[in-house]
């Protein structure tokens, strides 16, 4: 029985192990493939975001322990812009439907007169005679 040369059997496992790390970096691609570049940008960004809220969350606490007058006032702004939005939003809506639309008719200017008396106004008195029991 003849045995092969060493170097037989060297070259066949070179061979081998090129296989294998052929085979190793086709399966590496497809994984790499299945979890995109993308998908760890998106991780990312995220993980960006929630450091951002969390940090500014922070420091509006901190602030907003400093000087309560002005975060109420902030607050109380905010919800106000949003109340004035919402009413804008909803008119525009009804307009579009045909629900509020305009009244037709004139307007007519009236002017201010000064008042009368030291009260600031006129005293009407009720006559017994314009009740409607008396009628």
């Amino acid at each position: 029985m003849k045995t092969p040369p060493i170097s037989d059997a060297v070259e066949q496992a070179r061979h081998a192990a090129g296989r294998a790390a052929d085979s190793a970096q086709a399966w590496a691609g497809s994984v790499g493939k299945s979890l995109s570049r993308t998908d760890a940008a998106k991780w990312l960004e995220a993980g960006l975001k929630i450091g951002a809220l969390r940090t500014g969350a922070r420091v509006v606490g901190g602030f907003a322990r400093r000087n309560p007058a002005v975060a109420v006032a902030t607050v109380a702004g905010a919800g106000l812009l949003w109340y004035a939005a919402r009413r804008k939003m909803r008119e525009r809506q009804a307009l579009a439907h045909g629900d509020g639309e305009a009244i037709e008719g004139q307007a007519r200017r009236v002017e201010a007169r000064k008042a009368k008396g030291a009260r600031g106004g006129t005293r009407r008195r009720r006559s017994a005679s314009v009740t409607p029991s008396s009628e």
